[in-house]
């Protein structure tokens, strides 16, 4: 079993930033690598940042150049840096991994971001 539990949402104006966390536990040896994914009301789940075959980070064209991923490898925790924020931002934010083995896509419970002024 693996556990993803995803903090740092919350209400900000525009302009503002937020920093997600996503820190994964259980038997982690068994996914890949963790990445951000987003949905908005009434819409479907869009990947935000993701890592792609080549271990890179892959950006939604909407958010490049305001969003950043990290990770910390040690702590299991990928965070996601959001800076310029826009009320098109507004969403909840999951985090993802594919199990390594099965293929089977994990989330987490999800955060709300809220851009608002």
């Amino acid at each position: 079993q693996v556990q993803l539990v995803e903090s740092g949402g919350g209400l900000v104006q525009p302009g503002g930033s937020l920093r997600l966390s996503c820190a994964a536990s259980g038997m982690t040896s068994r996914i890949n690598a963790l990445d951000w994914y987003r949905q908005a009301p009434g819409k479907q789940r869009e990947p935000v940042a993701v890592i792609t075959s080549g271990g890179s980070a892959k950006y939604a064209d909407s958010v490049r150049g305001r969003f950043t991923m990290s990770r910390d490898n040690a702590k299991n925790t990928v965070y996601l840096q959001m800076n310029s924020l826009k009320p098109e931002d507004t969403a909840v934010y999951y985090c993802h991994a594919k199990h390594r083995y099965s293929g089977l896509d994990l989330w987490g419970q999800g955060t709300q971001v809220t851009v608002s002024s």
